[in-house]
């Protein structure tokens, strides 16, 4: 899957996307980030039972993955139960990756509903002051 863009997230609209996992797999969402202050934000939920989730950070497509940062370790969400929502601050230009991973089930498939976005942060210059 090609890494998703700042614009392509900015141009998803409300729609919420769909992923589906197959038993024992895992599936990825790599964002592409070239500016700094950026907020990237994601709202998922998960059907049948739980899913795991976690957030990490490549400086770029060549770094080893054992060089990868972990931002947000792998997590097991109850994200069948209710909705997960989170967000991380982009302080470093790179690939910020979301991991949906159901290698824990091994009978059970999983269908990932989930919506991201971007936001840019407001910087105030003064020029509204009279």
């Amino acid at each position: 899957k090609l890494p998703l863009t700042v614009e392509e997230i900015m141009n998803f609209g409300e729609s919420n996307k769909e992923l589906f996992i197959k038993s024992s797999t895992y599936s990825i969402i790599p964002i592409t980030v070239t500016e700094m202050g950026l907020t990237i934000s994601w709202i998922f939920s998960s059907d049948p039972k739980s899913i795991s989730f976690s957030v990490v950070y490549q400086e770029s497509e060549d770094t080893p993955l054992d060089q990868c940062k972990v931002l947000i370790p792998m997590t097991r969400c109850n994200s069948h139960k209710e909705t997960i929502r989170g967000q991380v601050k982009v302080r470093n230009a790179g690939i910020y990756t979301l991991i949906f991973d159901n290698t824990f089930s091994r009978f059970i498939s999983k269908r990932v509903f989930y919506h991201l976005a971007v936001e840019r942060p407001v910087i105030y210059d003064g020029s509204d002051f009279p």
